[in-house]
């Protein structure tokens, strides 16, 4: 008997194979065969490639972002990715470029220029993979920033255009207590969003970008337990107003020590999850498998984490 659920199974995750803050993990074709099916035996549908490439290190051998002073990087991991999502039944979304400049000025009108090449050069290169389902736009945001709207709305109708309709999404922060930058010592900041100015702003942000954007996935660590629900709800109402999907990017990382970044207590992403689903999203993602979940985690506590998520969640969906 199939019981019903008061909680949201994580049915997707970001591939951070490019990132600043987080450790790599040196793997090669083996290894990420072997976690695309741990991954599958999760239940996970969806892979995002969380970007392209960041300042000077790529994914794939792009002509274009070489010629631009990036790194000719030593395997095609784009090609690699698709290859497994294709074997393995997955829908992969591409990331795209990310070149520092945003991070730098707080200005995001500098990422339209090389993503404008880096789009017509992706889907000519691989497009024809059946598990290219959609593109993720990179650039992250928590309230409104300068050039956001424009970029999104930009970069957004190019992937869609292109790609005979496929859909984008985005997957913003919330500017709560934890939202502190990853070298900061601190775990918590007093000058957090309200909940009012939240709705506020991203009422504005959604009016600006839903033509482009089909899907918002807020991230999920950066408010307490105790606020899910209020942020969760507001989220949930505005995506509804815009008719985008309201998903959930469910962090299995932990922002509540300064030791950055380890894997979650399993009581906390269960609490994430079940409130999630009380406000009626549409999907839950993670950031992300591989590290943080993931038995072949260079963290042996992410390996312990899989074992109880699927004790819990999988078992009792299967009950």
């Amino acid at each position: 008997m199939r019981v019903r659920l008061n909680y949201m199974l994580i049915t997707g995750t970001f591939i951070d194979e490019i990132s600043h803050d987080i450790p790599h993990q040196n793997w090669g074709a083996k290894e990420w065969e072997q976690d695309f099916l741990h991954m599958a035996a999760m239940g996970i549908d969806t892979v995002i490639m969380i970007r392209s490439g960041y300042r000077k290190f790529i994914t794939y051998p792009s002509a274009y972002l070489i010629k631009q002073g990036c790194f000719a990087p030593p395997v095609d991991l784009v090609e690699l990715f698709l290859t497994l999502a294709d074997k393995y039944g997955m829908n992969f979304y591409f990331g795209l470029y990310d070149s520092g400049k945003y991070w730098d000025s707080g200005d995001m009108h500098h990422e339209i220029e090389h993503n404008k090449f880096v789009i017509d050069e992706v889907w000519q290169r691989y497009g024809h993979y059946k598990s290219f389902k959609g593109w993720y736009l990179s650039m992250e945001i928590s309230r409104k920033t300068k050039g956001a709207i424009e970029t999104f709305s930009s970069l957004g109708k190019q992937c869609k255009t292109i790609s005979n309709g496929l859909p984008t999404f985005i997957s913003p922060w919330i500017d709560g207590k934890k939202a502190l930058l990853a070298a900061s010592g601190q775990i918590k900041k007093a000058d957090a969003v309200s909940i009012a100015d939240h709705e506020k702003e991203w009422n504005e942000i959604f009016d600006g970008i839903h033509t482009a954007v089909d899907a918002v996935a807020f991230q999920d660590g950066h408010i307490d337990y105790n606020e899910l629900e209020d942020f969760f709800s507001v989220n949930k109402k505005l995506a509804d107003k815009y008719g985008m999907q309201c998903w959930t990017n469910a962090e299995s990382f932990d922002r509540d020590m300064p030791i950055k970044f380890l894997p979650v207590k399993f009581e906390k992403l269960k609490l994430k999850l079940e409130a999630a689903k009380r406000a009626g999203y549409d999907k839950a993602i993670t950031f992300e498998f591989s590290h943080f979940m993931s038995p072949q985690s260079m963290y042996t506590s992410a390996h312990h984490l899989y074992n109880r998520y699927r004790e819990y969640f999988l078992k009792t969906n299967n009950s």
